[in-house]
C-alpha cells in the first residue's frame, strides 16, 4: 500500500508527468532528494511509469476496442502475442480467462487498411469469436484521471503544479505549424515518450537527431495544443483495488450523453467511452472487492434507468496498460511457438499512436 507522500507524488505526476523533482518537492514541502528517492522506489517496486501519449484523433488514428473469445489453452498465448505488438494497448484477460480485451490503433484513413483487424486476427488459430467496437468518444480516461488515484493534493498545490503546463489555446506556434498534430518526422520522439515520459531532453535529442532545444520546443508545442499528454501507469491494487470489471452497457442514443457524463464523475470508474455496437457505452470499474462491485452495480448504476442492458466482464489480469510500448519483454517461457506466432507481428515501420484509456 501507499503512504501519504507516495499518493501525493503520484497525484503530482498525474498533473504534470514531466514536472522537475524540485518543483514537486516545493509543492509537497519535502526535499528534491526525497522526491527522487520515492520516485525511484515506486518505479522499481511498484512498476510506476510515466508515459507520453499522442491524442489519437489529432494523430489521424482510430481506436478499436476488440473482444476476442479463445479456447482456454490458447487465450494466454494470444494475449501475450498482442502485448508484443506496437499497435495495441490495454490488453486484458477477462471472463474466466477465455476472453481477451484489447485496444487496437488503426489509421483513420480507411484506404490505409488495417492488417491486425482485417487479416491477422481472423486467421489466428484458437480464436472462436471476435467483436470490434470503434471508440467514438472518451468521457473518462486518457488525460482525465481516475478520481480515487488523483485526489490527494489541495487546489492550491494543483494550481502550482499546473503553472507553465497549460499553453496557448489556438495550438499554433509562431511559424504557423499546427502544434496540436504530431508531424511525420516525430515518430522517434513519440516512441521514446511512450516508453519513458520523463526521458531527459538529451536522451530525446539522441533518439530524434534534433538538438535538445528543438526537442523542448516541439514537446511544449504538442502539449500546449493538446496533441500530447502524459499518463501514469500504476497498479490500482496499491490503492486497495482488488476487483476490476469491464461494464458493457446499452443506452438509448438520446440518453447516451447524459448517462456517460454522469458515469464520468463516479469514483468507482476509471474509464468511460461511447462505442459502436449493441453495447454502445463501456466503462471500467475499480472496486475494493466483489461486494463493493455489487453495491456499485445495484445502487449507483441501478439508479440510472436509461441503462437498458448491462454485461459485466471481470478482469483477471492486465498484461499491457495504456502505452503501446510494453514495459518489459515477456519471458521466453510465455512466447508462442516460433514456427507460427499466435498473432503475427506488425509491419517493420509501425506508426505510433496514442494509447488510451487506462492504466489499470
Amino acid at each position: 500500500m501507499l503512504d501519504d507522500l507516495d499518493r501525493a507524488l503520484i497525484h503530482a505526476l498525474h498533473i504534470d508527468g514531466r514536472a522537475p523533482f524540485s518543483r514537486i518537492a516545493g509543492v509537497l514541502g519535502v526535499s528534491a532528494q526525497t522526491v527522487a528517492r520515492r520516485y525511484r522506489r515506486l518505479r522499481t517496486e511498484a512498476g510506476l511509469r510515466v508515459v507520453g501519449l499522442a491524442d489519437p484523433h489529432r494523430a489521424g488514428r482510430t481506436q478499436w476496442l476488440v473482444r476476442l473469445t479463445a479456447a482456454a489453452r490458447s487465450a494466454q498465448t494470444i494475449a501475450e502475442a498482442l502485448v508484443r505488438r506496437t499497435d495495441t494497448s490495454w490488453v486484458k484477460l477477462t471472463s474466466g480467462g477465455t476472453e481477451i480485451t484489447a485496444i487496437i490503433h488503426a489509421p483513420t484513413d480507411d484506404t490505409a487498411g488495417n492488417s491486425l483487424l482485417l487479416r491477422d486476427i481472423p486467421r489466428t488459430g484458437g480464436i472462436t469469436a471476435v467483436s470490434a467496437h470503434c471508440l467514438l468518444h472518451t468521457y473518462l480516461g486518457g488525460p482525465v484521471n481516475w478520481r480515487r488515484g488523483a485526489r490527494t493534493l489541495d487546489a492550491e498545490q494543483q494550481r502550482a503544479l499546473r503553472e507553465g503546463v497549460e499553453g496557448r489555446e489556438d495550438g499554433e506556434d509562431s511559424e504557423g505549424v499546427d502544434a496540436r498534430r504530431p508531424g511525420p518526422g516525430e515518430a522517434e520522439l513519440l516512441a521514446a515518450l511512450e516508453k519513458d515520459g520523463r526521458a531527459a531532453f538529451g536522451e530525446l535529442a539522441r533518439r530524434t537527431g534534433w538538438s535538445p532545444a528543438t526537442v523542448a520546443r516541439r514537446l511544449a508545442e504538442l502539449r500546449a495544443g493538446g496533441g500530447l499528454f502524459f499518463d501514469v501507469e500504476l497498479d490500482a491494487g496499491l490503492f486497495g483495488v482488488r476487483t476490476r470489471a469491464l461494464l458493457w452497457m446499452s443506452v438509448r442514443p438520446a440518453d447516451l450523453e447524459d448517462v456517460a457524463q454522469e458515469l464520468a464523475v463516479h469514483d468507482e470508474l476509471a474509464f468511460v467511452a461511447a462505442t459502436t455496437g449493441p453495447t454502445n457505452l463501456v466503462a471500467q470499474a475499480l472496486c475494493r472487492d466483489p461486494a463493493d462491485l455489487h453495491r456499485y452495480l445495484t445502487r449507483r448504476l441501478g439508479a440510472l434507468r436509461q441503462i437498458r442492458a448491462l454485461e459485466t466482464s471481470p478482469v483477471l489480469r492486465t498484461l499491457k496498460a495504456g502505452s503501446p510500448t510494453a514495459m518489459s519483454p515477456l519471458s521466453p517461457s510465455c512466447s508462442p511457438p516460433s514456427s507460427r506466432p499466435a498473432v503475427p507481428p506488425p509491419p517493420s515501420t509501425p506508426s505510433r499512436p496514442r494509447a488510451a484509456p487506462s492504466r489499470r
